[in-house]
This record gives structure tokens, sequence and C-alpha cells, in this order.
């Protein structure tokens, strides 16, 4: 980063240099977009936290990139950018970062630089392709790994190989079309496993190294939520230093940062782990030191697979004494291993290929006693006292495969959030979808800003709007004429209705279900009944689904939660929107039970709290897949009557854009026919 550049006050205002920007790109500037821009200034200035909502549309990136751009050029410092999805980071680090830089530089007196940094395990390691060792065979999750020439395996990791020799950055996600988990795990390592540059004969060529050292560098990195949790939560700094973040797709920050803070156990990671921990242990047991520590390891995980089979699926409340001594053993052998492997290591200093396995095998060992440790500790608290909740994740029939898995993760994520990064840093929160039921506080409370019994942190929230009119662009139906939702599969009523809404709109729908077997279900039923192709997620990797659900006008696809985010398909090819049911966490959620629980005990509403916000989140999103440009039109239709009858309906139903509402049949099916009629 350069040391040198303008003195704060001789810069442009955030408003000039916004300006300048959005002529560059050749865009419009909108009220929101100054609205917002003035907000994040503000909020970097006095170091107030910002809950900043902004519809689809607003320019939001462009918003908040403006002045982190300017206090980053003005301080000399680096400013993190925080996204939850891969194609936001790409948006911005390949088309809204270029176009701002070129627009503002002239204006700045410098070109500001960027970067973009992900955890280690996304690059490709040189160490690692070249030379290491690749998994133990029986070390798959799902099935054995062949990795010769004539596997389909095989002719991925062929292919890892040749853009080996090509990639100047070595970033996974610049291999397309991407490769499955199991190859890439034979060219990558994560950061406990890596043996370090210095030791590495790839050192200086190490693609994970550049790319630190150009987010070193840079005024704006651009990274995603689990990288940022890591680095506000762990004892170690794995981003540049820097005192202002700005948080996109906040909505996601929750379960994002959950998912980096879970645990996980398994009776095939201990075995895993100890047959790696076999081979290098091996020399030591032949000179009859190091007794065969490893095999009491794989005895640890015989006894944890036995015990996680026997075990009902779901939250867990109580330990076993059975399981409790199994994780003594499997925590005790873990350590016994460590202890072996590290003795030898003087040994390996000069072998980089056993260092690096031994590394790797050394992180295993220690997640597998932090989280045995962590597991235990849970139960030594009252139920009402524990901070983390544990359960046993049992695959489906049809995915027999996956072993039973036991996972802890956090109760909550806003103490530690509080304390590691809202504490010590301006935070700026930024998503179409933060206000449910009108509020900012069920999000701020999830995020820590808002903690029972707690000195309240000062922050705004702001809602910039839309630059769509919804009521006239989009109608909200509620089917209220049709029966409350069944648990199982959808009655005939709802295949009806949904037979009868697809064939008004002529096609062109994106059905958003509940579940996996609903979409499956409603999928194959229709298929038989309307003139529409129809896709469904599962028929083919998601983002083809997609890309041809767009191309195909006509078509109808159907699919889960991660289209209910993940669709941005804008114009005539996505006229209705159906949502099946109100999308509340399962009754038997571990996570969404226990929050629900812990709210109820200290006197709160744990439905409301957890189920309805989860659900209003969800709705929202889903809901705003209808406009994206502002030449859209269409509906969304919600066959679930409980968003009309029920009594937390109205806090649903403020949690959506403000589209025109009815619940009457026979006028969506006349508006759909009409929208029809104009497309042909």
């Amino acid at each position: 980063m350069s040391a040198g550049g303008p003195e704060p006050e001789e810069l442009p205002s955030v408003t000039e240099l916004l300006a300048a920007a959005v002529a560059g790109i050749g865009g419009e500037e909108r009220s929101g977009q100054v609205a917002m821009a003035e907000a994040v200034q503000h909020a970097i200035e006095s170091g107030e936290h910002l809950a900043v909502q902004a519809g689809t549309g607003t320019g939001k990136s462009l918003a908040y990139l403006v002045p982190a751009i300017r206090y980053a050029v003005a301080a000399r410092t680096t400013v993190v950018v925080a996204t939850a999805t891969i194609a936001l980071q790409r948006q911005l680090i390949d088309r809204d970062l270029p176009r701002l830089i070129t627009a503002v530089a002239p204006l700045l007196g410098q070109e500001p630089a960027f970067a973009i940094l992900k955890g280690r395990r996304n690059y490709l390691c040189l160490q690692r392709q070249k030379g290491g060792p690749a998994d133990d065979p029986q070390d798959a999750l799902f099935e054995p790994v062949d990795t010769g020439p004539a596997s389909p395996l095989g002719r991925q990791v062929k292919r890892l190989h040749e853009w080996a020799e090509q990639t100047t950055t070595g970033d996974r996600d610049e291999l397309v079309p991407g490769v499955p988990e199991a190859a890439w795990r034979q060219v990558s390592v994560g950061a406990q496993e890596c043996i370090g540059a210095q030791r590495c004969p790839f050192g200086s060529r190490c693609f994970a190294e550049k790319a630190r050292e150009a987010a070193a560098k840079a005024h704006i990195v651009v990274t995603n939520h689990a990288l940022m949790a890591i680095d506000a939560t762990a004892d170690i700094d794995v981003l540049p230093g820097h005192d202002v973040v700005i948080i996109d797709e906040a909505h996601d920050l929750v379960d994002r940062v959950t998912s980096a803070t879970t645990g996980e156990l398994s009776g095939l990671m201990v075995d895993t782990a100890g047959r790696r921990a076999g081979r290098l242990t091996e020399p030591a047991a032949a000179e009859g030191g190091a007794p065969a520590v490893a095999d009491q390891l794989r005895q640890a995980a015989a006894a944890l697979t036995i015990d996680l089979g026997d075990a009902p699926a779901g939250r867990m409340d109580v330990l076993s004494d059975e399981l409790a001594a199994t994780l003594r053993s499997v925590h005790d052998a873990a350590k016994a291993c460590t202890d072996a492997i590290t003795a030898s290591a003087p040994g390996m200093e000069e072998d980089p290929q056993r260092l690096s396995a031994a590394r790797m095998t050394l992180a295993s060992l220690d997640d597998l006693q932090r989280t045995a440790s962590r597991v235990a500790a849970v139960f030594e608290e009252p139920i009402a006292g524990r901070r983390e909740v544990v359960w046993l994740d049992r695959p489906f029939v049809e995915d027999a495969r996956r072993p039973p898995t036991l996972r802890v993760a956090p109760l909550e994520v806003g103490p530690v959030l509080r304390e590691r990064l809202f504490g010590e840093r301006t935070v700026t929160l930024t998503s179409a979808t933060l206000a449910l039921g009108g509020s900012f506080n069920p999000l701020a409370s999830q995020w820590g800003l808002n903690l029972p019994g707690a000195d309240q942190l000062s922050w705004t929230g702001l809602d910039v709007g839309s630059p769509f009119d919804h009521p006239r662009s989009g109608i909200l139906y509620v089917a209220r004429h049709l029966p409350p939702p069944g648990r199982d599969q959808l009655a005939e009523a709802y295949l009806t209705e949904l037979e009868e809404l697809i064939d008004a709109a002529g096609g062109r729908t994106l059905g958003l279900f509940s579940s996996m077997r609903a979409a499956v279900q409603a999928a194959g039923a229709l298929r038989e009944r309307i003139a529409y192709p129809l896709l469904c997620q599962g028929d083919d990797v998601t983002a083809q689904l997609v890309r041809q659900f767009a191309e195909d006008e006509p078509t109808c696809l159907f699919g889960t939660l991660s289209l209910w985010q993940g669709v941005d398909v804008p114009g005539s090819a996505l006229r209705l929107v159906v949502i099946d049911r109100i999308p509340f966490p399962r009754p038997d959620d571990p996570l969404a039970s226990a929050r629900q629980r812990a709210v109820a005990a200290r006197g709160g509403n744990g439905f409301m709290t957890v189920a309805a916000a989860h659900a209003a989140l969800l709705l929202a999103q889903g809901a705003g897949r209808l406009l994206r440009t502002m030449t859209d039109r269409g509906v969304v239709a919600v066959l679930d009557p409980r968003l009309v009858t029920a009594r937390y309906g109205d806090y649903l139903r403020a949690s959506l854009p403000p589209f025109w509402t009815t619940t009457d049949p026979a006028l969506v099916r006349a508006a759909l026919r009409r929208l029809s009629a104009t497309d042909a």
C-alpha cells in the first residue's frame, strides 16, 4: 500500500466520488444509493455501527465501496469487505472494483489497490501437487479414492495438474468447470497442514502466500464471512490489520459464523487420523519405542462408531456414560499420538513430504482433541446455562455412506461477535433483507448488538428503500382457500393450484419448496400435467439448471434452499415465484429448537424470536427473486394460508417487499395471463 497520497481534507467528498463512479460506469445515481454512501461514511467517521437495508437495484456495492476506498486512501489502511457467496466476491473483484477504481483514481490522485483473500484450502498447494503424498485411499469420506488415470477422479486430478501449469493465482474458483472435493484434496492443504513457506521447497511460488502478500498491500480486501469469522474469533490473524469491516449479504452472517465454528466428530474421522498416525509412528514402534498408540486411537474409533450407531439422531440433552467414556478415550488416544509424532518431528525437517504428512495428521489429532473436549464440556453445565448445543446428525437412508456424526455448535454467536468483531472494529452490515417484521432488532440481537443485560453498543439501522415500485410491479398472492400444509407430502389441492398458476403464467415459474422431498414430489406430478419444460434441483448441477431456466423462457424450475437466495433471473423468463409453505425451521432442528428453548428460559417468545425470524428472512429472500430490474413484473404466490390467517402473519408480511396483496385466485390468474400475452 502506498505510504503517500493526499491528506483527508484534500480528498473529494463521498458524494463527489460516488457521482464520478456512477458516471464512469454509465449508471444512474439513485437517492437510496447516495443516502447509503453518506451513512457508511458517517459510520466510519463516528465509529458507530450501521445496519443498512438496500433493496435490489439500489447499487449498494458502489454505495459502500466508495466511502471504504476514500477512508482507506486517507488513513493509508485496509478495509475488509466480507461477502457470503462466491458470485458476489467475483462481481466485486471482476466488475465493480476495477470500474470503480478507474473512475475515481484521477480524483484521489492514486490508483487504490484491491485483492481477494480466501482460506488456504482454496488455493492449490504446489508442494502437495508436485511431490506431496496423496490421501490414503481409505481417507475418502464417501467412497474409496481411485486416482488412477482411467478413473473419473483420476481424470479430474489430471485436469488439476494441467491447470497448475497455467494458473497465476491457484484459486480454485477460477477453475471452470470445477472439480469434486475428493480431487481438490489431492492438491490442497489447510492452514494447520501447511509446512510453512520457509521450509517448503515451493515457498517462493506459493499461491496462498502470494494472495496474503497482495492483501497486505491492498486498500480493499474482499473475503468471505467464514474467513472473517475466523480472523475475528481465533487467536491468529488471517487478514491484514484493519479497523473497518463491511459485511455484505449480512442476512447470512449468523448461519455462516455458526457453520465456521461448528465442530464435528465421527468414527471414520477418528479412524482416518489413527491410520495416518500409525504410518508416522511405525518406525518408532519397530525400534521398541512408541507402542501402538495409533491402535488405541483406532480402537476408540471403533467404539465411537458403535456408540453413534446406537444413539438416536437429533439434539442431545444428556450424554450417556458409554459415550462419555468413548470421548475420553478419543481425546487421550489422540493426545498420545500427537506426543509420539511430535517426539519424532526433528527427523522430519529435511523431508518435506513426511513433514507435510505430519502437519496434516497433527492438525486432525488436534481437532479431535478439541472437539471431544468441547462436547464433553457442554454436559458439565445445567441445560439452562449451556452455551453450546450437541446433536447427532444421522444420514438419510439414501445417503447411508455418510457416517453418523456428532456436532457441536454455539447456541448463539452474538456474544463472540460482540466482543471480537463489534468491540474492536467499526462494522457496516448490509443486505436487501435486514428489517424483519419492519425492525432491525431481530437480526441486531442475533449479531450481538442488542444483548440482554449487556451495555448497548452504539448502532443505527437505516432502510434506504428500493428503486422498484413494488405495488405496481408485483402481486403478493396468498392462497387463503387452501388447507394448512401437511407434514408429509403436498396435498392434491396444492398441486392443482400450482398447475393452474403455471398454466396462467405460461411456464416461467420458479418453485421454492421447504424440502427437497416436496420439490421432487411436485416436479414428478406436474411434469404429467403442464405443457412446459420443468427442471428440478438435483437433475443437474444447480448453476446449469438456473442457466437453462433463464435461457428457455417457458421453462419452470423447482428446488429448495439454495434457490431461495441464489437465483438472479431478470426479464420475462421469470414471471411467477411460488412458495409452497412458510419456511419455519423443522421442529426437530437441533440448533433452532435449542435456541427457542433458551429464549423462552429468559422469559422471551422463542417461537417469534427464532422460528418466525428465520421464516421471515427466507420469505423475504425468496420473494426477492421476482424483481431484479426496473422493468420486471410478476407474482409471488404463497400457497400456505397461514400467511394471512395466523397471528404471526402480520409480522411475516411486514418483512416482505410492499407488493399489492390479494387472496383472489381468479384475479391472479387473470393478471398472469395478461403478462403471458405480452411475453408471447
